[in-house]
């Protein structure tokens, strides 16, 4: 079996998820079990299939791909020997019980080791992540400054893939592209490396180019920045985000909005909010004024760690 990790989980699978494995060392800080991917109906007992779940819920539309959950009752906290399945439509399912490790793929007709991947690694493990282990995943891009985990927050198409990627070429390694898992450990939130490829362009199943320089561990959250369009010609400016606005503009990027989830996520929010230092970044909608945006916001994250390390 062929060990990768990913989201700070070790993960194990027959065949290489990727040509350039993310780094066993990313694990998370505290413990986490290792999971492992294998092929349905080889001579094992996997868990039921999609045709014997009676509750089937349509999760959402992505990637031109019509998304179902499957389970057995209610859908609530997965609790000890529930059997689940994620099904793309046309593509893969994924079925797991749960409090088990093992998680099983049945491809469809249109199904290809390329679209599994994709599909295991991009949607499939941050939400089993959430469901099973109690993961809070926000929807953001995220590099390290100075050993520092920044993360973008905007609303879609808002630039942060672009701005991530800007920084990428600097010479920052890359934590995340799009999910950013993100676990409290000692009263520190952590974000957590997810898997090398960036994806700053917009084209359906890709996991997208690979990424050379990628984190390889967990680190404290330094900061959330608010990307924000201003004019053209105007100047970038980057003010702190206090009090109650501060969750105000980290709830929507919450990336699982399941209603047995509503106390978990509000929770996490709050206590999230009031420990983070959250800044609005108002800058120019141009390519060509990104050196600018990415200048302003490394000395903004150095002076607000020799103001942190006077303090």
């Amino acid at each position: 079996m062929i060990e990768h990790c990913l989201y700070g989980v070790k993960v194990f699978c027959d065949f290489p998820l990727f040509d350039r494995p993310a780094p066993v060392s990313a694990v998370a800080p505290g413990e986490h079990a290792a999971l492992e991917l294998r092929q349905a109906g080889a001579g094992e007992v996997s868990p039921p299939g999609p045709g014997s779940l009676a509750s089937k819920t349509p999760l959402y539309s992505t990637h031109g791909r019509e998304l179902f959950l499957l389970t057995d009752r209610e859908q609530a906290r997965s609790v000890s020997g529930q059997p689940w399945c994620l099904e793309v439509e046309g593509v893969v399912s994924l079925t797991w019980t749960g409090g088990e490790p093992l998680v099983y793929y049945q491809l469809h007709a249109e199904g290809t080791r390329a679209l599994l991947v994709f599909w295991f690694v991009h949607i499939f493990l941050p939400l089993h992540l959430t469901l099973e282990r109690g993961y809070d995943f926000i929807h953001a891009a995220a590099v390290e400054v100075d050993e520092q985990p920044i993360l973008f927050i905007a609303p879609s198409m808002g630039g942060k893939s672009t701005l991530g990627d800007y920084f990428l070429k600097q010479g920052h390694p890359m934590l995340s592209d799009d999910k950013v898992a993100t676990f409290l450990e000692q009263g520190r939130y952590y974000a957590v490396p997810s898997h090398p490829h960036h994806r700053p362009f917009r084209e359906f199943e890709v996991l997208g180019n690979p990424v050379q320089l990628f984190a390889s561990q967990a680190r404290p959250i330094h900061a959330f920045y608010v990307l924000a369009q201003a004019e053209p010609d105007a100047g970038i400016e980057i003010t702190e985000v206090t009090g109650f606005r501060k969750f105000e503009e980290l709830l929507p990027n919450y990336l699982f909005s399941f209603r047995f989830l509503q106390a978990q996520r509000l929770r996490w929010l709050a206590q999230l909010a009031d420990q983070s230092l959250v800044y609005r970044v108002s800058r120019p909608w141009s390519l060509g004024r990104m050196h600018e945006t990415y200048e302003a916001i490394c000395a903004h994250i150095s002076h607000s760690a020799c103001f942190d390390h006077d303090e």
